[in-house]
């Protein structure tokens, strides 16, 4: 059977492919020493050595790519730090700018579905590398690299302990761990078989509720995304928990498979987004820890957000989907929080990075210094800024690159002016195309950096006009 196998092309947050089709041993094998010279051009100056931080995830085989990845850059000249087991991305990350690398390069696919496995490029600040970097290193594929003078040297570190460390000093772990062990806060954990299993443990030195901890390259069947078809088992607890300790404050919180993104539950089990996160944390970080500086928002974030930052007289920078906008605003000016609608969050005073253990520990602080429960706060947030909305969103396959084109003429040359019955009075073309309403519902409309998928995005005053909105997106796409 012939099939055809896609060209390495770097999405919104690395290069990722089905594994043995794509996402091949000489593929990669002949990518990271592209990856590493790159980073040596645009970083040598910084780390003045030769040397990259290597790790990966759970994923199928995750480790084996990584020892390739490894042996082939020190065969290129680089000194290779490689990790001896798996780590959430942000440590490796954190590695980067704590061993003063050129970068690091991380063997995950972060979300995408158990047949995938991908490869992110680090920079040696500690985040993603701007576009500028990927696009130099996609022009380098199929040029002959120059060969070493001399190989590098390969040496193994842990990759928990320093940035372990690192997170323990910016909140109140005391704190947070006499609230569990009084049973004052329950906390309930799925880490959907991924990087961050044991994480919160290792953090607070104390045990919480922890589900699908082992390793599964399948993911149970599904993908590891923090999305509420993927999290049964997850909420059942949480309500089985709100019997069980009905006096306790409930926090759920999701982490998808390489711990850069999160997502969280209210003590009765309903699901919240980072649309939700985004805004108590806001309110932790600038009330309570006094944390100055911008909140950065991509095209596709929460409209509760600049009203936020009016009530805190904060700007409002927006960037299009993707970390790697946020962490690149992160080295231009003074940052708060920058954030993204599919979970990835992070803050000025870490790497500019997305951190989701960073985030649960920002979570449970703002639960425990309150006294009240993430619904309650985010009730409150909404009747402090005279806001309420619904969100969702769903992904479509695409049957093949053909199809994504078509629709792409189709949004460019027969823009809808109208959406759901209701007038579109302005559109913003920044990251594929978001429709906004004359009652300020918004429908976005974009195509996913890492898969043949087609993204639908909304914000309404209700759910059934959020799913209305949805559903004829839906059809649009299907006509």
């Amino acid at each position: 059977m012939a099939f055809t196998v896609n060209p390495i092309k770097f999405g919104t947050d690395g290069w990722r492919g089905v594994i043995a089709a794509d996402f091949t041993f000489e593929r990669v094998a002949m990518l990271a020493p592209i990856a590493a010279v790159v980073l040596a051009d645009n970083y040598g100056d910084i780390a003045n050595n030769r040397k990259v931080i290597v790790g990966y995830d759970r994923r199928f085989m995750a480790e084996n790519f990584a020892q390739l990845t490894a042996e082939s850059l020190v065969e290129a000249g680089f000194d290779v730090l490689l990790s001896e087991c798996y780590a959430p991305t942000p440590a490796f990350s954190w590695a980067a700018k704590a061993y003063n690398a050129l970068g690091a390069i991380v063997l995950t696919a972060s979300h995408n579905p158990g047949t995938y496995l991908g490869l992110k490029v680090k920079s040696a600040f500690g985040g993603s590398v701007p576009p500028e970097i990927t696009e130099q290193i996609e022009a380098k594929i199929g040029q002959p690299l120059a060969k070493a003078e001399k190989a590098g040297k390969l040496e193994k570190f842990d990759p928990w302990a320093s940035y372990c460390q690192g997170l323990r000093q910016k909140v109140d772990i005391a704190a947070i761990k006499e609230a569990i062990l009084s049973e004052k806060l329950k906390v309930y954990v799925d880490v959907m078989h991924g990087a961050a299993a044991t994480g919160l443990e290792r953090l607070l030195g104390c045990p919480v509720q922890e589900i699908n901890g082992d390793r599964d390259p399948l993911f149970g069947g599904g993908a590891p995304e923090p999305l509420p078809k993927y999290l049964p088992d997850f909420f059942r607890g949480i309500k089985e928990g709100a019997k069980q300790y009905p006096n306790s404050l409930r926090v759920g919180l999701v982490f998808d498979g390489d711990s850069d993104r999160i997502a969280g539950a209210d003590g009765e089990g309903n699901f919240l987004s980072s649309q939700v996160l985004i805004p108590i944390l806001i309110e932790h970080l600038a009330e309570r820890k006094g944390f100055t500086g911008e909140i950065v928002k991509t095209v596709s974030g929460s409209d509760i957000i600049p009203r936020l930052a009016k009530l805190y007289e904060r700007s409002v920078y927006q960037t299009p989907i993707g970390y790697k906008y946020i962490g690149d605003r992160m080295l231009q000016a003074e940052v708060m929080i920058g954030g993204e609608e599919s979970g990835g969050i992070g803050y000025g005073t870490h790497i500019p990075e997305r951190d989701a253990l960073l985030s649960a520990l920002y979570v449970l602080e703002a639960v425990v210094e309150s006294g009240e429960g993430l619904g309650s706060i985010y009730a409150r947030l909404q009747q402090k800024t005279d806001f309420t909305a619904h969100y969702d969103r769903i992904d479509l396959p695409l049957a093949n690159m053909e199809v994504r084109a078509k629709l792409l003429e189709r949004l460019a040359h027969k823009t809808p002016t109208e959406v759901a019955g209701m007038s579109v009075i302005d559109c913003l073309d920044v990251d594929g195309y978001k429709f906004r309403m004359d009652d300020n519902t918004w429908l976005l409309i974009r195509f996913s950096g890492t898969e043949p998928v087609l993204r639908l995005y909304c914000q309404a005053k209700t759910m059934p006009e959020v799913r209305k909105v949805l559903e004829w997106a839906r059809d649009w796409a299907n006509s």
